[in-house]
């Protein structure tokens, strides 16, 4: 297994893009998605968020999938997932299928403009590091727009600061100081924004507003910190919603219980925002 591991990170760099990083086996995951989201029923945009979401079900969680190098690359990794690459893949498929375009060219460009600030990649503060920054700047570029106060949520301001001050958790930032200075400077400037949260004893008397394929972003207690977990709304059976995600207990996964009691069990977890797909 560590044999097979160490040859997945074997990445090469297509010609197309230079700064392109993928593996000869995830591209091959790409060819083999493309296949599984051509036979989904085209539908709303919500309903392809959902239904390409639970083409990754067993997925496993790997963090950090995106920390590879020296250089920040466009890192295409298919085949272990991370809360957040986990929508952003299946935000960047959606609007491959909706687009009708299914090229590896036209998705590393969509995940490239989803990723990175105002859609292009520059180095690794061009990162959108914190969520509450990644919804912010993809509103920003009309991919998707922000619903949370307008279901209940209410405006917060918060210090922002936990990359800078925990920077040995970063390869990035480690010993980098030029690039600690500019995460340094994009706290500075979130932390004279304001965003919405849904508060936690909210959520339920609202759930029927959230609808299924809408991004879904944990807000928490932890100082310094604004996001902790991300996914997609489902509405299951039950007629309750609950969350796609990639969870940390192992794999791309839809929680057992309703999202409201899902949060119950996270007790730094004060809230949530809820994004929809434009």
């Amino acid at each position: 297994m560590k044999i097979l591991f160490l040859t997945a990170l074997l990445f090469i760099n297509f010609s197309f893009a230079q700064q392109i990083t993928c593996s000869p086996q995830n591209k091959e995951a790409f060819e083999v998605k493309i296949k599984e989201i051509k036979s989904l029923k085209k539908d709303d945009i919500g309903a392809s968020m959902a239904a390409i979401g639970k083409t990754f079900l067993g997925i496993p969680y790997v963090a950090k999938t995106l920390e590879i190098g020296t250089t920040e690359t466009l890192v295409v990794d298919l085949e272990g997932l991370d809360c957040t690459t986990f929508v952003e893949n299946v935000l960047a498929f959606s609007l491959l299928k909706k687009s009708d375009s299914t090229t590896f060219n036209n998705f590393t460009k969509k995940l490239e403009t989803i990723r990175y600030k105002n859609g292009s990649l520059n180095g690794y503060n061009s990162r959108l590091h914190y969520f509450t920054e990644w919804i912010a700047n993809n509103q920003f570029k009309g991919l998707i727009t922000d619903i949370t106060a307008k279901i209940g949520g209410t405006p917060i301001q918060k210090e922002i600061n936990f990359m800078s001050t925990h920077r040995t958790l970063y390869p990035f930032l480690k010993d980098d100081d030029a690039n600690l200075e500019k995460i340094k400077a994009s706290e500075d400037y979130l932390n004279t924004q304001e965003f919405c949260i849904l508060e936690k004893d909210n959520i339920a008397a609202n759930e029927h507003l959230i609808q299924t394929g809408d991004i879904i972003a944990l807000t928490t207690s932890i100082k310094g910190l604004d996001i902790t977990h991300t996914g997609i709304a489902t509405r299951e059976q039950d007629g309750r919603i609950h969350l796609l995600h990639a969870s940390t207990s192992g794999a791309v996964k839809i929680s057992e219980k309703p999202l409201v009691d899902y949060l119950k069990g996270i007790k730094s977890n004060t809230g949530i925002m809820v994004v929809r797909v434009n």
